[in-house]
Formats: structure tokens, sequence, C-alpha cells
């Protein structure tokens, strides 16, 4: 108790100083770009229109500031990487979410570095596909039952680049800057990444990868060994022994581990892990450069839970998952985790539906690289500021304790706490508006990208 209270009064000081690192951190218009983002902060609803943050009174400039300060403006991307690591929730366990979402930028044709990528909510002639940019974020996870996570890096992701290196390099990087004098760091990834080359590539990297599998997949157990023969007789050494079949029960073999836990959502849950398992790979693809595939080991989990929170026709009670990294899975600590990985899910519909992260209609990539980087920091800001703001709250919402408040409840409430922690922002120096474009010039058509289509 006296730790908790100890923290609630250093939350003043600790949002103050990120604040002053983060406009430190802004290197060319600074103050225009630190006061948008205090201008999402304040502002009373969800954002629609990046011009009209200029109605704000936090933005004490005017609206050409906005757009300008995007295009001209730069920001410390390691300078910004290493204040969230450092503002991290130290009480939260070392566990990670790594996932994607897309800015679509469908009609935006002079914009470079489209892609086409999938999306549940939008179509484009009548497929689930939309052509925008593509950021990965990795995001800190607590066991509180809410939607607040701790983003701590993104990565925007070229259709030309090679999307699992990316990841790889960008979990590296963050690895770097935790400390490596406790627990390791676990990773956790949903279906549609590739757990044997991500563990492959992070294999020298102090981490633990947890990532859902296909249930129709086949792995293999190690050859048993060889009786000893004469040099020159018989052929090449096995390379698998035992098949395992995940859809078939009768390949199973007998569990290496095992679980039994009750949880209130989903009753009776049983988890079951086979250690030292490898699936069989060819060379194509990533693996065609290899000679020989690699033998990756990792560690095949199984959860069967009781009962669904929301049982539907189309749900499952069993999930598969594929973990590799030093040491040996904790078997609980992977069934929470890959539950809490959809709070990060809860962030992107936060982050673009209230905080208008995909609302401004940006020409460049480094334009959207930059406002994303000023929404993680505003993100970071309402978490800093839980329990310092009064629940403002509606007239048909339930009371709340301060300190459990959503984002959303935060932020309304995030305007009073400003006034009395001031800005780092200097004021603007004058409000003579500039002169404009010179009369009679005219702009050349501006340059058509193509969206990028990359192959399978």
């Amino acid at each position: 108790m006296e730790d908790r209270d100890a923290r609630r009064r250093d939350q003043p000081s600790e949002l103050k100083r990120f604040r002053t690192d983060l406009h430190a951190s802004c290197t060319k218009w600074a103050d225009a770009l630190f006061e948008a983002g205090d201008a999402v902060l304040c502002a009373p609803g969800p954002l629609r229109s990046v011009p009209s943050l200029s109605l704000e009174p936090e933005f004490r400039r005017s609206h050409g500031s906005l757009y300008k300060a995007l295009a001209l403006g730069e920001i410390d991307e390691d300078g910004v990487r290493g204040l969230l690591v450092e503002h991290r929730p130290p009480a939260w366990p070392l566990v990670f979410a790594v996932d994607a979402s897309t800015w679509d930028r469908c009609d935006a044709e002079t914009s470079p570095e489209r892609g086409f990528y999938h999306s549940a909510s939008k179509h484009s002639a009548g497929q689930p596909i939309v052509a925008g940019w593509s950021y990965q974020w990795i995001s800190q996870l607590g066991w509180d039952p809410d939607s607040w996570t701790a983003p701590l890096d993104t990565l925007r992701i070229t259709p030309r680049a090679d999307a699992t290196q990316a990841t790889i390099d960008q979990v590296r990087r963050l690895v770097e800057r935790l400390p490596d004098d406790g627990d390791v760091p676990l990773f956790v990834f949903d279906a549609g990444y590739d757990p044997i080359a991500i563990g492959h590539g992070l294999a020298d990297t102090r981490a633990q990868v947890l990532v859902r599998i296909r249930n129709d997949r086949v792995f293999y157990a190690d050859p048993p060994p060889r009786p000893n023969r004469p040099a020159g007789t018989g052929g090449r050494p096995p390379r698998h022994g035992r098949r395992f079949k995940l859809s078939d029960d009768k390949t199973a073999p007998t569990p290496d581990a095992e679980l039994r836990i009750h949880d209130a959502r989903y009753g009776t849950v049983r988890v079951r892990a086979w250690h030292g398992l490898h699936p069989r790979l060819t060379g194509r693809g990533r693996w065609g450069t290899e000679g020989v595939p690699p033998i990756v080991r990792g560690t095949v989990i199984r959860v069967d839970v009781e009962h669904l929170p929301k049982p539907t026709a189309r749900t499952t009670t069993t999930l598969w998952l594929w973990w590799s990294g030093p040491g040996e899975p904790d078997l609980e600590l992977c069934f929470r985790a890959y539950l809490h990985r959809f709070d990060l899910e809860h962030t992107y519909r936060f982050v673009k539906n209230t905080l208008g992260w995909t609302a401004p209609s940006l020409q460049t990539p480094e334009q959207a690289d930059r406002w994303t980087w000023l929404i993680i920091a505003v993100y970071t800001q309402l978490r800093l500021a839980r329990g310092l703001v009064d629940d403002m709250r509606l007239p048909w919402e339930r009371p709340c304790d301060p300190a459990k408040l959503t984002p959303a409840r935060v932020r309304r409430g995030f305007r009073r706490v400003r006034a009395t922690i001031g800005t780092p922002a200097s004021p603007p120096k004058s409000d003579t508006p500039g002169p404009g474009r010179p009369k009679g010039t005219r702009r050349p058509p501006r340059t058509r990208h193509p969206v990028v289509k990359k192959a399978a």
C-alpha cells in the first residue's frame, strides 16, 4: 500500500518529465508538434479532422502550422523509443504483444510506398483488401482486466521489405533496451506470423517467442540414436523422428508437462506441452539459401478450455501455440499472455477512432511516421495521467475509481491536469499570417505512385 501511494505521489512529476523529454525529442518544429499532441489530448470528442485541432486553446498557432509541422518537423525516433522504455509500467510483466495494423490510403495516388493489406472492416472491389501503410506495434501487457497497454515501439513495414526479418530486427532492438538481469521477455504473436523463422532468427537473442499456429500442422521429434555401424555402411542418418499431427490425437505422444487451472471466464483450463519438436523444412522460400534446412526446435502447447465467454458456432475450445527461446515455458504465463494479447486490439481501436491516428490526409509515409510517434506519445501520457484526473463521467455511465479509468475517460479530464503541470512549448512569436503563395505561381502535378503488389 505504501509503494502504491508513493507511485501516485510521483505520477505528476513523472508525467511532467515525460513531457519535457518528449519536447526535447522533437528536433524541428518542436513547439507546433508538441502542441498538436496536447490538442489531441484535450479535444472534447473523437478526432475527425486535423485542422480542427487549431480550434483548441492548447494549440496557440494557426491551422497551417499543423500540416507544416508534420511535413517539415523532425522527431528523434530513437530518443522516443528510449523515453517509452524508461516510462514503461514497472509492475507489469515482461510480456509484449506484437501486431500490425493498416493505415488505409486507398485513393491517395500521390502517396508512395503503399501496399495491399488485409482489412476486416473495409473492402475494396468487394474484397477485404485495402491499399495503405502497414505499421507494426510492440506493446507491453498487464494482467489487469482492462484495455490498457504500453506501446514501446512501432515500425512501418514497406511492401518490398521482408516482414519476418523486419519483425526480428524490431524485437532485437527492443530487447537491447530492456534490463537483462530479470525475467526473459516474452513476445506474443497471433496467427499470420512465421513462428519457425522468428524463433530461428531470435535464437541468439534473450527473448522468448509465443505464436499461435494452425491445428493442421505437423511436427517431428528427434530421431532415435542409430546403432554403431562400420564406416561406409548404411545411408544418411535420419533427421526426423516420430510424427505428430496436431489434428490427429492418435499421433500425440505423452506430454512433457501439463497444467490444470480454473479461470472465471473459461472454466477449467488444461494446458499440455511437448518439448523438443521441430517441423520439416524444405529448401524453398526463406530456407532456399540455407543448403540443408536447419532443425528448429521448440515447444508445442495445446490449450483446452471448458467453455468460452461468448460461444458461437465458429469458435473452438482448443488452441495451439508454438514456443521457443531460452529456458522452459511457463504454461500458465503462456496461456495468460496470449489471452491478453488481444488488449492491443483495443489500443488500435482507441487510437484510430478516438485519437485520430489514421485521420490525417498525409501524402508521404515520413509524415505518417511523425504522426504515429506523436499518437503513441499521446497515449502514453494518458496512461501516466491515470489516477490524476477526476472521473468526468457522462450521466449514463457508472462511477469509477480514478485509478481504474479507461483511456477515453482519462482523456476527458486531461485538460485540467495540463493546466496544473504546464507545457514546455514556447508561445508563438507572431500572430501575423504569412504572405502565402506568390500570385501567378502554379505547382506542377504531383507524381503518381502505383500500389506495390507483392508476390506471394
